[in-house]
Protein backbone atom coordinates (compact mmCIF):
# COMPACT_ATOMS: atom_id res chain seq x y z
CA UNK A 1 0.00 0.00 0.00
CA UNK A 2 1.25 3.58 -0.57
CA UNK A 3 2.16 5.69 2.15
CA UNK A 4 0.68 8.35 3.24
CA UNK A 5 2.58 12.16 2.03
CA UNK A 6 4.27 14.58 3.81
CA UNK A 7 3.27 16.19 7.12
CA UNK A 8 3.22 20.05 7.95
CA UNK A 9 5.17 21.35 10.30
CA UNK A 10 3.83 24.66 13.04
CA UNK A 11 4.51 26.48 15.89
CA UNK A 12 7.79 26.23 18.48
CA UNK A 13 10.46 24.15 17.35
CA UNK A 14 10.16 20.55 18.37
CA UNK A 15 13.08 20.19 20.50
CA UNK A 16 12.69 24.02 22.37
CA UNK A 17 8.88 22.84 22.83
CA UNK A 18 6.99 22.01 25.72
CA UNK A 19 4.23 20.47 24.22
CA UNK A 20 4.17 18.20 21.25
CA UNK A 21 1.14 18.15 19.11
CA UNK A 22 -0.36 15.69 16.39
CA UNK A 23 -3.61 17.02 14.70
CA UNK A 24 -5.41 14.63 12.07
CA UNK A 25 -7.16 15.86 9.52
CA UNK A 26 -10.72 14.80 8.51
CA UNK A 27 -11.70 12.95 4.90
CA UNK A 28 -11.30 15.01 1.84
CA UNK A 29 -9.56 17.66 3.78
CA UNK A 30 -5.87 18.45 3.76
CA UNK A 31 -2.91 19.89 6.86
CA UNK A 32 -3.61 23.73 6.26
CA UNK A 33 -7.61 23.18 6.37
CA UNK A 34 -6.90 22.49 10.16
CA UNK A 35 -4.23 24.94 9.96
CA UNK A 36 -7.13 27.55 8.70
CA UNK A 37 -9.84 26.07 10.83
CA UNK A 38 -7.85 24.84 14.38
CA UNK A 39 -4.65 25.74 14.32
CA UNK A 40 -4.37 29.28 13.66
CA UNK A 41 -7.18 30.11 16.47
CA UNK A 42 -4.99 28.92 19.27
CA UNK A 43 -3.42 30.68 21.31
CA UNK A 44 -0.78 28.65 23.59
CA UNK A 45 2.90 29.29 23.48
CA UNK A 46 5.54 26.98 23.21
CA UNK A 47 3.44 24.36 21.30
CA UNK A 48 5.07 21.99 18.15
CA UNK A 49 2.30 20.79 15.75
CA UNK A 50 2.88 18.27 13.43
CA UNK A 51 -0.40 18.00 10.92
CA UNK A 52 -0.62 14.68 8.81
CA UNK A 53 -1.01 14.50 5.22
CA UNK A 54 -3.26 11.39 3.97
CA UNK A 55 -2.61 10.45 0.43
CA UNK A 56 -5.63 11.76 -1.34
CA UNK A 57 -6.76 13.37 1.65
CA UNK A 58 -8.49 10.65 2.99
CA UNK A 59 -7.32 8.15 5.88
CA UNK A 60 -9.74 5.01 4.64
CA UNK A 61 -13.14 4.72 2.27
CA UNK A 62 -15.69 3.92 4.35
CA UNK A 63 -17.80 5.93 6.49
CA UNK A 64 -17.10 5.51 10.29
CA UNK A 65 -20.11 4.09 11.20
CA UNK A 66 -20.16 1.23 8.38
CA UNK A 67 -19.64 -2.33 9.25
CA UNK A 68 -15.66 -3.28 9.34
CA UNK A 69 -14.75 -4.50 6.26
CA UNK A 70 -11.00 -6.20 5.51
CA UNK A 71 -10.25 -3.44 2.93
CA UNK A 72 -11.34 -1.02 6.26
CA UNK A 73 -9.14 -2.29 8.53
CA UNK A 74 -6.07 -2.27 6.27
CA UNK A 75 -6.50 1.19 5.72
CA UNK A 76 -7.05 1.88 9.31
CA UNK A 77 -3.88 0.04 10.50
CA UNK A 78 -1.75 1.19 7.89
CA UNK A 79 -2.87 4.86 9.05
CA UNK A 80 -2.41 4.22 12.63
CA UNK A 81 1.01 3.00 11.68
CA UNK A 82 1.56 6.48 9.78
CA UNK A 83 0.90 8.18 13.13
CA UNK A 84 3.25 5.56 14.91
CA UNK A 85 5.77 6.85 12.93
CA UNK A 86 5.46 10.26 12.54
CA UNK A 87 5.41 10.54 16.55
CA UNK A 88 8.33 8.47 17.31
CA UNK A 89 10.03 11.09 14.41
CA UNK A 90 8.69 14.21 16.63
CA UNK A 91 10.00 12.79 19.24
CA UNK A 92 13.87 12.23 17.91
CA UNK A 93 16.12 10.42 20.94
CA UNK A 94 14.58 12.35 23.59
CA UNK A 95 14.35 8.81 26.73
CA UNK A 96 11.84 11.28 28.09
CA UNK A 97 9.17 12.20 25.98
CA UNK A 98 7.43 15.97 26.09
CA UNK A 99 3.64 15.66 26.84
CA UNK A 100 1.85 15.13 23.36
CA UNK A 101 -1.51 15.99 22.84
CA UNK A 102 -3.08 13.61 19.47
CA UNK A 103 -6.04 15.16 18.46
CA UNK A 104 -7.78 15.09 14.87
CA UNK A 105 -11.34 16.15 13.46
CA UNK A 106 -14.41 14.51 12.16
CA UNK A 107 -12.22 11.00 10.16
CA UNK A 108 -9.31 12.51 11.52
CA UNK A 109 -10.52 12.20 15.45
CA UNK A 110 -12.25 8.83 14.34
CA UNK A 111 -8.33 7.85 13.93
CA UNK A 112 -7.03 9.81 17.33
CA UNK A 113 -9.52 7.45 19.30
CA UNK A 114 -8.54 3.93 17.29
CA UNK A 115 -4.63 5.15 17.69
CA UNK A 116 -5.67 5.31 21.17
CA UNK A 117 -7.28 2.00 21.66
CA UNK A 118 -4.19 0.27 20.03
CA UNK A 119 -1.13 2.42 21.62
CA UNK A 120 -2.87 4.09 24.70
CA UNK A 121 -2.16 5.30 26.88
CA UNK A 122 0.69 8.07 26.96
CA UNK A 123 2.15 11.21 28.53
CA UNK A 124 -0.44 13.86 27.32
CA UNK A 125 -4.08 13.55 26.34
CA UNK A 126 -6.42 12.61 23.52
CA UNK A 127 -8.47 15.19 21.93
CA UNK A 128 -11.39 13.96 19.32
CA UNK A 129 -13.29 17.05 17.75
CA UNK A 130 -16.44 14.96 16.07
CA UNK A 131 -15.24 12.17 16.06
CA UNK A 132 -16.18 7.76 17.11
CA UNK A 133 -15.00 4.59 16.86
CA UNK A 134 -14.67 3.21 13.57
CA UNK A 135 -17.32 0.38 13.09
CA UNK A 136 -19.99 -1.12 14.67
CA UNK A 137 -20.66 -2.21 18.48
CA UNK A 138 -20.74 -5.93 16.59
CA UNK A 139 -17.31 -5.47 15.00
CA UNK A 140 -13.68 -7.25 17.12
CA UNK A 141 -12.30 -4.11 17.59
CA UNK A 142 -9.00 -3.38 19.63
CA UNK A 143 -9.34 -2.26 23.51
CA UNK A 144 -6.95 -0.64 25.63
CA UNK A 145 -6.68 0.37 29.13
CA UNK A 146 -6.23 3.97 29.02
CA UNK A 147 -5.25 4.07 32.27
CA UNK A 148 -6.95 7.82 33.28
CA UNK A 149 -5.59 9.34 29.89
CA UNK A 150 -7.42 12.73 29.61
CA UNK A 151 -9.58 12.50 26.63
CA UNK A 152 -12.11 15.11 25.30
CA UNK A 153 -14.79 14.03 22.97
CA UNK A 154 -17.25 16.09 21.26
CA UNK A 155 -20.37 15.58 19.11
CA UNK A 156 -23.65 17.18 18.01
CA UNK A 157 -27.31 16.24 17.38
CA UNK A 158 -27.61 17.50 13.81
CA UNK A 159 -23.64 16.59 12.40
CA UNK A 160 -24.40 14.11 9.21
CA UNK A 161 -21.34 12.06 9.79
CA UNK A 162 -21.20 11.14 13.21
CA UNK A 163 -24.57 10.39 14.51
CA UNK A 164 -25.16 10.77 18.32
CA UNK A 165 -25.74 7.37 19.34
CA UNK A 166 -21.86 6.25 17.73
CA UNK A 167 -20.97 9.33 19.63
CA UNK A 168 -22.46 7.84 23.28
CA UNK A 169 -21.19 4.54 22.23
CA UNK A 170 -17.73 5.67 22.31
CA UNK A 171 -17.73 8.04 25.76
CA UNK A 172 -19.32 4.56 27.04
CA UNK A 173 -16.43 3.01 25.14
CA UNK A 174 -13.47 5.29 26.42
CA UNK A 175 -14.85 5.30 30.10
CA UNK A 176 -14.56 1.20 30.04
CA UNK A 177 -11.35 1.96 29.07
CA UNK A 178 -10.80 4.25 32.32
CA UNK A 179 -10.43 6.83 30.38
CA UNK A 180 -10.23 11.02 32.30
CA UNK A 181 -13.28 11.74 30.07
CA UNK A 182 -14.58 15.47 29.44
CA UNK A 183 -17.71 15.17 26.98
CA UNK A 184 -19.08 18.23 24.84
CA UNK A 185 -22.27 18.04 22.86
CA UNK A 186 -22.87 20.68 20.52
CA UNK A 187 -26.89 21.40 19.85
CA UNK A 188 -27.41 22.43 16.19
CA UNK A 189 -23.75 22.69 15.52
CA UNK A 190 -23.07 21.69 11.90
CA UNK A 191 -19.92 19.64 10.58
CA UNK A 192 -17.07 21.95 11.65
CA UNK A 193 -15.43 23.02 14.31
CA UNK A 194 -16.99 25.46 16.77
CA UNK A 195 -15.27 28.23 19.06
CA UNK A 196 -16.21 25.91 22.34
CA UNK A 197 -14.36 23.04 21.39
CA UNK A 198 -11.48 25.74 20.50
CA UNK A 199 -11.29 27.18 23.86
CA UNK A 200 -11.56 23.51 25.41
CA UNK A 201 -8.20 22.26 22.63
CA UNK A 202 -6.17 25.00 23.79
CA UNK A 203 -7.36 24.50 28.15
CA UNK A 204 -5.88 20.88 27.22
CA UNK A 205 -2.59 22.13 25.91
CA UNK A 206 -2.10 24.69 28.65
CA UNK A 207 -2.77 22.05 30.93
CA UNK A 208 -0.49 20.14 29.16
CA UNK A 209 1.98 22.75 29.40
CA UNK A 210 1.66 23.27 32.76
CA UNK A 211 1.71 19.74 33.76
CA UNK A 212 -2.32 20.04 34.92
CA UNK A 213 -5.30 19.07 33.63
CA UNK A 214 -8.99 21.27 33.06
Amino acid sequence: MSTHETPLLLGANPEEALVHCIFIHGRTQSPEDMQEQVISKLKVPGVAFLLPRARGNSWYDARATDVLTDRTRQQLEHAIAHVWQLIGDLSGANNHPKPLLIGGFSQGACLAVEYAMRHGPWNGALASLTGCRVGTPNCDRPFADLDRLPVYLTGSDKDPWIPVDAFAQTAAALARARARLHCDILPDRSHTVSSTEIAQLEKVLCGLSNRSWW
